[in-house]
């Protein structure tokens, strides 16, 4: 019958391993964490944020660098920065945006630049962009511009040199036959056309505690200030959904893209048709950072399994295979729970079976010279007791003691009782019946007939 010790004994030893594994888990998730910043909490590489995730230090050292920085809290307009020159639109946190309003991402005017930092797939397909996220590591990585031993064509990168800037990798959409730019081992991308498009999987480079590392801040400033003038969109939060048309004339702007497509701008709901077919026409951006379009809707939906999302798929597999294995380990252990505990046995056992079970085992492990060890031993024994010789007395003084007893030759004694191991089973078997036939005799006193004469 198993005691109450036992029993919560085997579950500490079940439960001890679990918890330890969780432990671990939740450990890393939680560095993890703290390692990559979440793109969705307020002031993430905000302008005007000074805390390790803003980006106060790399609008900083823009301005050092002569490069103008417009701060917009909205998309429309940031869009209607763009029709006042030349410019780079920064959004750093590109799944903020509503989806009905992502496709306007894909129309910008020529001679822009857009600079994505860590978009989703929904992301880019909303947006109409033809690449697709691919690897993903565990924590970034600081590499150098090349890609697959090819140089890369980014100046601004081949400036910065070394960066961390590989965490996400990005490639051109299945069959889409598109010519992308690629540095960093593809971390990096650009996308060449009216208005060109860079889309970076890291945001170590902008942010305020890493930008101070190797050349990050060499390549966030030259991917942002390549045209002198940067359209900052600072979000703190999920966009609303945009508003359509409004007629009757409050004279603020309105906007109606069509989801995946182009936007329109109506000054106010006159129906002129001025600047139809992307953000822009008779109005400019206030530049106050003020959003225009109400919040006639909830929050864009966010992306499914974030944290699926977060690691790559080996990771993932290499956990399922790491859990089998510590579950394999705790049913082995808890067949193995230490030292044996002394209980009554319920039946009493012949010793006759114990002896021949124990061959048994000796026999299914091939242990002949444990077994040969274990015969000599009580042999020895025996005889010792017999003949009252000390345990230290050297074995060719024994086997000459012996032989005086029974009259054989003390070398074959001493072969007997101290030689080899046998190599076969029948060997085993002719050691065994010699060392009985030798403590048979030495045992018979003289003129007494042995034990094997009254059979």
């Amino acid at each position: 019958m198993t005691r109450p010790h036992t029993v919560r004994r085997r579950r500490h030893r079940v439960i001890v391993p679990l918890a330890l594994a969780a432990a671990l888990i939740a450990g890393t998730v939680g560095a993890h964490a703290l390692d990559q910043p979440d793109p969705t909490d307020p002031g993430f590489l905000s302008p005007v944020a000074t805390d390790d995730d803003g980006g106060s230090r790399l609008a900083d050292a823009l301005r050092a660098r002569g490069v103008t920085v417009q701060r917009e809290t909205g998309l429309l307009p940031a869009l209607l920065d763009l029709d006042n020159g030349p410019a780079t639109l920064f959004v750093p946190a590109p799944q903020l945006l509503h989806p009905d309003t992502l496709g306007a991402l894909g129309e910008l005017p020529a001679g822009r630049r857009l600079l994505l930092v860590d978009p989703s797939r929904r992301v880019l397909e909303s947006a109409g962009l033809p690449l697709v996220p691919t690897e993903r590591r565990w924590a970034t990585r600081a590499v150098g511009p090349d890609t697959d031993g090819r140089p890369c064509p980014l100046p601004e990168a081949t400036r910065a040199g070394v960066a961390a800037a590989q965490l996400q990798r990005y490639a051109a959409a299945p069959g889409v036959p598109v010519a992308l730019d690629r540095c960093y081992s593809a971390g990096l991308v650009r996308l060449p056309g009216r208005a060109e498009l860079l889309v970076i999987g890291a945001s170590d480079p902008f942010r305020n505690d890493r930008i101070a590392e190797r050349g990050n801040e060499a390549l966030g400033t030259g991917l942002l200030g390549v045209h002198g003038r940067v359209v900052w969109l600072d979000l703190d939060g999920p966009a609303p959904a945009p508003t359509f048309g409004r007629t009757g004339g409050s004279g603020e702007p309105a906007w109606s893209p069509t989801p995946g497509g182009s936007t329109e701008y109506d000054g106010g709901g006159t129906g002129t048709g001025e600047g139809e077919g992307r953000p822009g026409g008779p109005g400019t951006s206030t530049g106050d950072g003020s959003d225009d379009s109400p919040d006639s809707a909830g929050p864009p939906p966010p992306d499914d399994h974030p944290l699926l999302d977060a690691f790559p798929p080996w990771f993932w597999a290499l956990l399922i295979q790491l859990a089998l294995v510590a579950l394999l380990i705790v049913l082995w252990r808890a067949r193995r729970l230490g030292p044996p505990v002394t209980e009554p046995l319920p039946v009493e056992v012949r010793a006759a079976e114990t002896v021949l079970g124990r061959a048994r085992l000796y026999q299914r492990a091939r242990a002949r010279g444990p077994t040969a060890a274990t015969l000599r031993t009580a042999a020895l024994g025996r005889l010792r007791g017999r003949l009252d010789l000390p345990a230290t007395l050297a074995p060719a003084e024994l086997a000459a003691r012996v032989a005086g007893r029974t009259g054989d030759d003390p070398e074959q004694i001493r072969e007997l009782l101290y030689g080899a191991a046998p190599e076969t089973d029948a060997a085993l078997l002719e050691l065994a019946r010699s060392l009985d036939r030798l403590t048979r005799t030495v045992a018979a006193a003289p003129g007494r007939p042995t034990e094997g004469d009254h059979r």
